[in-house]
C-alpha cells in the first residue's frame, strides 16, 4: 500500500494508558519495549532507563548517541536521588584559543564544540548504584537493535533528512558522519531498515568492560587521534578525567506538590522560578488570556535570571537557592502586569534530546534525559565507532565576564532537565519535555495543565504548547487558541504562529496512585511516542 506516513488529515486522540506491574514512555516505541524487556526479566525501574536510554541512542540518533551527556532523579526504596554526567570542556581550550582560529561566538559544528561525553558513565553509575540486571543485560536490546537493523520511524526520518543539509560533505571531519548516516548522501525513509553495527560493537566493549573501555582504553584512545588528527581540542586525558557527580535536587512547592528539578549546571531553576513567581496568581481558568499572559511573563522572567547566572556551579556567584526564595518569587511577580514586558534578570541574595520516564511495580521511579544538544550534535563520528559526538561547548560564551564563559576543564550552561513530582513524603511520578529552551517551558505548561486544571497525563501533553523565542516574541502552535493569540497581541505579545510542531518539544509522563499502586502515563503525540505497559 503507498500512503504518506506525515499525513494526518484527521485529530487522532489518545487515552491515558494504566498499567500495575511497570510502565516505560519515551519518544520512540522499540527503545521503549527494550526498557519494558527490563522489567519483565526481574530488572528494576533503573534498569529499563538504562535498556531504554541505550536504545535510543540507536533508534533515535537524531536526538541523541553514545557521544551524549544525561542527567537522571530516581526515587527508589521510598529516596530520592539526582544523577549529573555531563562532561567538562577539554583541558587545552580556552576563550584565546578558540578566537585564534577566526571565531567570535562557539561554532555549532566541528569538534570545537565537542565536550566529554557524559551518558556512557551516567549508564555505569546508575547500573552499579541502583540496577537489578548486568550492565550486559541491559545494554543487550540496544545491540541488538544496531546490529540486526531496525525500521525507522517517521519523525524520526523527518529530522534525519532535516540533518543530511547541515554539515559539510566535502570537509574530511565530517566524512563518518555521511558514511554512518547516509547512504550514498541521502537519509532513511520511514520504515527502511538501518543498521548501525560500528555503534553495536561499541555498545559491546562499554557493556564488557564497565564503561573502561570508552573513558580509558580502545574507544578514549579513538577519540583523542581523531581530535587530534583534526584539529579538536578534547584529549584522552579529559576522557580519562570524566566523573559523574550524584547531586541533591531542588524544588518549590506549587499548589500542594513539590517540584524536583536538578541544580545547576542545567537549566531546571527556570521552570522552578516561573512555578514560584506563579503561587501568587490565581488563573481558574485554562483558556483564557490572563492564564497565558501571566505564565509568559513569569517564564520569561525566569529565564532570563537562568540566562545571566546558570553555569557550572563551581563557577557561580549565586547560590541557587537564593533565585527560589519567596521573597524572589515576589520580587519578581511585582513585575508582571497587563502588558507584555521586555524581560530583565533580576539581583537576587548572592550567597533538538530525548526523554524517557519508567516505572516498575515495586514503587521504582526513573525520570531520564540525554542528549547530543542540536540533532546530530556536533556532526562528529567517531570512524569505525559509531560513536555521534555532542556540542555541548556551542552554549559556552567567549565573553570573559559572562556567567558561562568558556573555560578549560569546566561544565556549560545545560538545557536538559527532568523532572519529577510529589506530595507530601508520596511520590507521583517522572515527567519531562525535551526539547533545548522548550525544555523548561514544556515543564511549566505541562505541570499547570497537570496541577491547576486536573488534565490526565495524556491531554496535558497534548494541550497546544507556546514557546517564547526572546523580548515578546512567542510563537503558538497550529491549534492555540486563535482568540486568544488575538487577545494577546492587544497586551503587547508578537505572536508567531507555526504549522510545524517540531520545536514545541516532546515529553512523557507517568504518576503512581500511592494508595493502589497503579501507573498512568502518557506519551508525546508530537513524536513517535509510545508507552510500554506491563
Amino acid at each position: 500500500m503507498q500512503f504518506d506516513p506525515w499525513y494526518h488529515p484527521y485529530f487522532s486522540k489518545r487515552t491515558p494508558m494504566y498499567s500495575q506491574r511497570g510502565m516505560v514512555g519515551t519518544s520512540q516505541p522499540l527503545a521503549s519495549e527494550a526498557g519494558l524487556d527490563m522489567l519483565k526479566k526481574g530488572g528494576n525501574a533503573v534498569d529499563a532507563a538504562i535498556a531504554t536510554a541505550a536504545a535510543l541512542t540507536v533508534v533515535e540518533p537524531t536526538s541523541n548517541g553514545i557521544g551524549s551527556d544525561s542527567f537522571a532523579i530516581v526515587w527508589l526504596d521510598g529516596e530520592m536521588y539526582g544523577m549529573n554526567s555531563s562532561g567538562r570542556s577539554p583541558g587545552g581550550i580556552s576563550i584565546d584559543a578558540v578566537k585564534v582560529r577566526g571565531f567570535d561566538a562557539m561554532p555549532r559544528n566541528g569538534l570545537i564544540p565537542v565536550n566529554v561525553p557524559g551518558a556512557p558513565g551516567g549508564w555505569v553509575a546508575l547500573s552499579k548504584r541502583f540496577g537489578k540486571l548486568s550492565l550486559k543485560e541491559v545494554l543487550a536490546p540496544a545491540i541488538r537493535l544496531a546490529e540486526e537493523g531496525f525500521p525507522v520511524s517517521p519523525i524520526v526520518s523527518k529530522h534525519w533528512k532535516a540533518a543530511v543539509h547541515l554539515y559539510p560533505a566535502d570537509q574530511p571531519e565530517f566524512k563518518p558522519w555521511f558514511d554512518t548516516f547516509t547512504r550514498q548522501g541521502k537519509a532513511p525513509e520511514p520504515g527502511e531498515i538501518w543498521h548501525l553495527p560500528d555503534h553495536g560493537a561499541t555498545l559491546r566493549k562499554i557493556a564488557g568492560t564497565n564503561g573502561k573501555a570508552f573513558y580509558e582504553g580502545e574507544l578514549a584512545e579513538r577519540i583523542d587521534h581523531f581530535s587530534r588528527e583534526h584539529n579538536g581540542f578534547l584529549r584522552g586525558e579529559d576522557m580519562e578525567q570524566f566523573s559523574m557527580d550524584w547531586v541533591q535536587p531542588l524544588s518549590v512547592n506549587y499548589k500542594g506538590y513539590d517540584v524536583w528539578e536538578l541544580p545547576p549546571n542545567g537549566q531546571g531553576i527556570v521552570p522552578l522560578m516561573a512555578m514560584n513567581t506563579l503561587n501568587g496568581f490565581d488563573l481558574p481558568t485554562k483558556e483564557s488570556t490572563e492564564t497565558y499572559h501571566v505564565q509568559m511573563e513569569a517564564l520569561k522572567l525566569a529565564f532570563m535570571d537562568g540566562f545571566e547566572h546558570i553555569t557550572d556551579h563551581e563557577h557561580m556567584s549565586v547560590d541557587p537557592k537564593a533565585l527560589l526564595t519567596s521573597e524572589y518569587a515576589a520580587e519578581r511577580r511585582s513585575l508582571i502586569g497587563d502588558e507584555a514586558i521586555e524581560p530583565k534578570a533580576g539581583t537576587p541574595p548572592r550567597g533538538g534530546t530525548v526523554y524517557l520516564a519508567t516505572a516498575d511495580g515495586e514503587g521504582n521511579m526513573v525520570s531520564l534525559i540525554q542528549s547530543n544538544y542540536a540533532g546530530f550534535g556536533s556532526g562528529i563520528v567517531i570512524p569505525s565507532t559509531g560513536i555521534s559526538m555532542q556540542n555541548r561547548g556551542w552554549e559556552f560564551s567567549l565573553d570573559k565576564n559572562a556567567a558561562n564563559a568558556l573555560a578549560p576543564n569546566k561544565r556549560t550552561y545545560h538545557t536538559i532537565i527532568p523532572g519529577f513530582l510529589t506530595k507530601g513524603d508520596q511520590p507521583i511520578g517522572p515527567f519531562g519535555v525535551m526539547g533545548a529552551y522548550m525544555m523548561p517551558q514544556g515543564h511549566l505548561q505541562v505541570l499547570t495543565n497537570a496541577i491547576d486544571y486536573e488534565f490526565n497525563p495524556q491531554a496535558a501533553l497534548d494541550a497546544p504548547r507556546w514557546k517564547w523565542l526572546g523580548g515578546k516574541t512567542i510563537e503558538t502552535e497550529s491549534h492555540f487558541p486563535a482568540e486568544i493569540a488575538r487577545q494577546l497581541i492587544r497586551k503587547g505579545h508578537h505572536i508567531k504562529p507555526t504549522l510545524e510542531a517540531g520545536g514545541f518539544g516532546r515529553g512523557q509522563i507517568i504518576w503512581r496512585n500511592p494508595e493502589t499502586g497503579v501507573l498512568v502515563g502518557g506519551t508525546e503525540s508530537r513524536a513517535d511516542g509510545h508507552l510500554a505497559i506491563w
